[in-house]
């Protein structure tokens, strides 16, 4: 029996998928060989030696301590994609409520309670403070085309918009799901100084962290909005604070809010609903399930943050699975075992390398050897 562990509440569309004859799912297993989990920090966690694998059910892995997994030999799953609709969706809305004041006119409206017949005509007294653009015939630049920046270009050239893109790994598969209406743009400069409206939908790396900054503002359009449903710092917090009370920005919304910009005008801050729905919390447990039942049975890695992609069909008479160090020498070894080898595949991800073997023959003490050499981090052997 294998012990899966879930830190949050996972849907039970999800967990259901479990077989109940080969695993035993709880929230405090003694010693879980698996843990799914949505936004339950792990930074504190001690690991056990049994455990395989850590699914995310979501896209985010900062909760995670994903360089302490990959040397122990843990993989670490995410479901890219499961709730790129919710996000979308939000996204979408997030442009208008940046350009049509709608939050903070709610607001006053509820002012206006117990004024009774004077409603009518305060409002119309009111309202001309709130007023807008519309989006439509405006440019809206995309930084980061995944799935959720995909989706979201799409929707926004279906209303009407001029979409610009910037992505330096756009993939062909990503490029074929984008409209053909669609401008794509090998320098970021050209949509800050383009577009009126700026959508944040990279990752944070090394590279994206503090992006949107007082220099890159100063090339923008005057008046520009910025919709940020990535993470909070791939924007310097200050220069935005500064931009909207010069009059540089017009609005800034973000789904990840901090203390930093939380009231200041021109900003709408959403407590990071963009993948609050139901049918995204479901699309995500459920691929975090499959992916985690899949490496636990045939050893196939698929949506790994800290290890490549490697996955095949079974042949053979066993399955010898090896989470090694990306370095020479060392695959060579582990293919040297004398046994016949059907089948295999090997794929590395920066320090760390995944190596799947199909072997014929008796298994017994071919774990102990693969182990013994250096720079091979966890052998598993599936029969």
């Amino acid at each position: 029996m294998y012990n899966i562990q879930t830190l949050n509440k996972i849907a039970a569309c999800g967990t259901d998928l479990f077989d109940k004859s080969k695993y035993t799912v709880s929230d405090n297993p003694a010693n879980p060989d698996a843990i799914i989990l949505r936004s339950a920090s792990m930074h504190e966690t001690e690991f056990n030696p049994e455990l395989l694998a850590i699914g995310r059910a979501g896209a985010g892995t900062n909760n995670i301590p994903v360089d302490r997994c990959s040397e122990k030999g843990i993989v670490v799953f995410n479901t890219p994609g499961a709730n790129a609709n919710g996000v979308k969706e939000l996204a979408i809305c997030a442009l208008l409520l940046a350009s049509r004041k709608v939050t903070a006119a709610i607001d006053e409206c509820k002012t206006l309670k117990g004024k009774g017949d004077e409603v009518p005509k305060l409002v119309e007294k009111i309202k001309g403070a709130y007023g807008g653009p519309e989006i439509k015939g405006k440019k809206l630049g995309i930084i980061g085309l995944g799935a959720i920046g995909a989706l979201v270009a799409n929707a926004a050239t279906g209303l009407g918009m001029e979409v610009y893109g910037y992505d330096p790994f756009l993939s062909v598969s990503g490029a074929l799901n984008l409209s053909r209406k669609f401008n794509y743009v090998k320098e970021v400069k050209e949509i800050y100084e383009t577009c009126d409206y700026i959508s944040l939908n990279a990752p944070s790396t090394p590279e994206t962290k503090g992006m949107i900054n007082s220099e890159s503002i100063e090339s923008m359009k005057k008046h520009v909005r910025i919709i940020n449903f990535a993470r909070s710092d791939l924007v310097v917090e200050q220069d935005i604070v500064n931009a909207l009370k010069s009059g540089g920005m017009a609005a800034y919304v973000t789904d990840f809010p901090t203390d930093a910009v939380i009231g200041v005008d021109g900003v709408v801050a959403i407590p990071h609903l963009g993948a609050s729905t139901p049918e995204s919390e479901d699309n995500c447990a459920v691929m975090a399930v499959e992916q985690v039942i899949d490496y636990i049975e045939n050893g196939n890695i698929i949506n790994s943050v800290n290890l490549p992609n490697v996955s095949m069909g079974k042949s053979g008479d066993f399955r010898l699975c090896v989470i090694h160090r990306n370095v020479d020498g060392v695959l060579t070894q582990i293919t040297n075992m004398g046994k016949n080898i059907e089948n295999m595949e090997s794929k590395s991800k920066k320090d760390y390398a995944y190596t799947v073997l199909d072997v014929k023959g008796n298994s017994d003490g071919i774990a102990d050897k693969v182990k013994g050499i250096d720079g091979v981090i966890s052998v598993r052997i599936i029969k």
